[in-house]
């Protein structure tokens, strides 16, 4: 496998520490408010990931933090009246919900930083005594930038161009305006922890260190998370880890791309913030989940409606050949005709591009064309009505549809009851466009006695009538049914 490691800038091999062990760790949420969709995409990424390397054989350790102490849940806490221990179990509450909709495995180990306070106090208690950290009067702890020499490498920061926007803030004691903190000393009305500084509660950066060297033996493998936290987090991480240990923290850095809503970086101050529980009050957890993986995981990816409803129609289409080719490998088959060697030779060159595809930095957009390969080919078997009715063809849709459950596995798609998808998308639809289902079922009464009566240009008029409302109708031997498109 080869994946773009974020450090280097390049695609490079991917070679476990441990040959058949992967260690990975993913940078989870600070829990303060919903998950919004930037949350949705690292999460199905990294998802993504560790499926594969399941499928590939590899033992997997998955650790994924919880940020449950942190300034933004603090203020959230004063604000509502409430304790942080209450904001933060909320919404790590609702992650569960959130994640859960959407198919994403736990992780093996999800650590919370407030059960981890002791590792991140001798974390800092190390750098101090290798002089890479210092406390102040004040019982802050921070860390000395400057005494790392690679500090910068991994974002790609130059220190000088770093300091020309850097500041001491009012009340601050650092040495240096780079330097950040690794422990904040107690203020009133803060949840605060005792310390050799006095009493106060970590810095943001100081517990992703300490909890991936807790549970991964360093170097590990894989550190994931979005862009965003390529900088400072990130970087921070690394340096504070390295300075204290004198070896390497991680041999591959991860990072997925931003999520845009309508070409605009998403913000609360544009009011453009899409919440995962805004989009799947209308949309099924599938479509959103086959959205996010539609695009490259390293490339910018641009929400719209317009999107989320071309890939709601590109999700159906699978479903809707999945059930034909379900229906029609239960049936029995009539003759020996051999299917063109071409077909045979395509279909059979899939795989091996679908494997190919994923082993080339897990390029699940390639994948999924390759998903939508094998469909049409089942779909030019269906539609000849020689070819169905062979016993070459029914042993060619049943190597498909078996492909299609071992593909979806690891992206974590098409493993629903193909009826039941299609009854739950209907149902979604109608509710979306609120479509009143009593008047259309009047309206399909009202055109059964017109097709009775042999007043075909009234029946047809009520189709119009539907159509005009997303409604459309498939007459069949069993009668007229009808679907929202």
């Amino acid at each position: 496998m080869q994946i773009f490691n974020s450090l280097s800038r390049k695609k490079e091999e991917f070679v476990p520490r441990t040959p058949g062990k992967v260690s990975l760790y993913v940078c989870g949420i600070t829990a303060y408010d919903y998950c919004h969709i930037g949350h949705a995409r690292s999460a199905v990424v990294f998802d993504v990931l560790v499926r594969y390397l399941r499928y590939q054989g590899m033992q997997v350790t998955f650790v994924r933090n919880f940020t449950d102490v942190d300034d933004k849940i603090i203020n959230r806490a004063h604000r509502e009246g409430s304790s942080s221990e209450s904001i933060a179990r909320t919404y790590i509450d609702a992650f569960y919900e959130d994640m859960d909709r959407l198919g994403i495995l736990r992780a093996d180990i999800e650590p919370k930083a407030t059960e981890h306070i002791e590792d991140m106090i001798a974390l800092c208690e190390n750098l101090i005594a290798r002089g890479h950290a210092y406390a102040t009067p004040g019982g802050d702890v921070y860390f000395r930038v400057r005494s790392y020499a690679k500090y910068g490498q991994l974002s790609g920061r130059n220190i000088e161009e770093l300091m020309s926007g850097a500041r001491i803030e009012p009340g601050e004691e650092k040495e240096d305006p780079l330097d950040f903190a690794l422990w904040k000393g107690a203020k009133p009305g803060e949840p605060s922890w005792a310390s050799p500084w006095g009493h106060g509660r970590p810095g943001w950066h100081i517990e992703c260190s300490a909890m991936s060297e807790r549970y991964l033996p360093l170097p590990f493998d894989i550190h994931g998370g979005g862009q965003d936290l390529a900088f400072p987090h990130h970087e921070n991480e690394r340096a504070q880890t390295e300075a204290a240990t004198d070896q390497e923290f991680v041999r591959y850095w991860v990072h997925n791309g931003f999520v845009q809503i309508n070409s605009e970086k998403m913000s609360k101050s544009l009011n453009n913030f899409v919440t995962i529980r805004d989009i799947l009050a209308n949309y099924l957890p599938e479509v959103l989940r086959f959205f996010l993986i539609t695009k490259h995981y390293r490339s910018p990816l641009d929400y719209t409606v317009d999107a989320l409803e071309e890939t709601e129609r590109a999700l159906k289409r699978i479903y809707l050949t999945k059930a034909a080719a379900e229906a029609h490998v239960s049936r029995a088959t009539w003759n020996s005709t051999a299917l063109p060697a071409e077909v045979v030779a395509e279909a059979a060159s899939l795989e091996a591009k679908w494997d190919e595809a994923m082993a080339d930095d897990m390029n699940t957009a390639a994948a999924l064309g390759h998903v939508f390969g094998l469909m049409k080919i089942v779909n030019r078997i269906l539609d000849d009505k020689t070819f169905k009715k062979s016993d070459a063809g029914r042993d060619l849709i049943s190597r498909a549809l078996h492909l299609l459950d071992r593909w979806g596995r690891v992206l974590g798609l098409f493993q629903m009851d193909s009826a039941e998808f299609l009854a739950r998308l209907k149902e979604s639809r109608i509710k979306r466009r609120t479509i009143d289902t009593a008047m259309v079922e009047t309206k399909l009464a009202e055109r059964l006695e017109a097709r009775v009566s042999k007043d075909f240009a009234r029946s047809d008029a009520i189709r119009q009538e539907l159509l005009a409302l997303g409604v459309t109708i498939q007459d069949t031997p069993s009668g007229s049914q009808w679907d929202v498109e």
